[in-house]
């Protein structure tokens, strides 16, 4: 796919060394990453966002952070065009997450365009996702529906969600079930 090239190219033209590590000790893991900052990520992801979908879904399996955060930002304008296959596609990333960002710009981001309309459906995959042997399906469980929690008639779910993992072992998970926690305070 010649735009995957493309992007490759720019991503490598802004690589940052100093960034790289400054980015990976703010989100530790396996990830590739190149050190491309975040102005660059969205310049990209304005360009290609007509490539929709199929570049969408080369870009989040090219591997590294930096394609997987334009991915979540073409598919965060694009997806409303396709709910049924964003929420697909929603299910198979969240298989590969490897870092705390990705899973928060996928949970957040990735579903903008459809939160008022799927609701239902978003619920039943962040219930599934809080049973996963996966903790970042269990920390997305509840970062997905962050946005809910604006909406006094939704917490009674979020709070299953929440309670659910409140004794959860691992420290990503646990600051999601934090976070969450901290939302319902917000405005009181």
């Amino acid at each position: 796919m010649k735009e995957i090239k493309e992007i490759q190219q720019v991503l490598k033209a802004n690589a940052n060394k100093d960034h790289k590590d400054f980015f990976s000790k703010m989100v530790p893991g396996d990830q590739i990453m190149y050190g491309v900052k975040t102005p660059v990520l969205n310049d990209l992801a304005k360009k290609y966002k007509e490539g929709s979908f199929p570049l969408a879904e080369a870009l989040w399996y090219a591997g590294s952070m930096e394609e997987r955060v334009i991915a979540i930002k073409i598919l965060e304008k694009k997806g409303k065009d396709d709910p049924a296959r964003l929420l697909k596609l929603f299910q198979e990333f969240s298989k590969t997450i490897d870092n705390w960002a990705v899973c928060d710009g996928l949970g957040m981001q990735f579903l903008r365009s459809i939160v008022k309309t799927h609701r239902d459906e978003i619920f039943r995959i962040a219930k599934r996702f809080n049973r996963s042997a996966n903790m970042w399906q269990r920390r997305l469980s509840l970062v997905m529906v962050e946005w809910y929690t604006r909406h006094s008639a939704d917490h009674a779910d979020i709070k299953k969600l929440v309670t659910a993992l409140a004794n959860d072992k691992e420290y990503y998970v646990k600051k999601a079930v934090v976070w969450i926690n901290r939302n319902f305070t917000k405005g009181k």
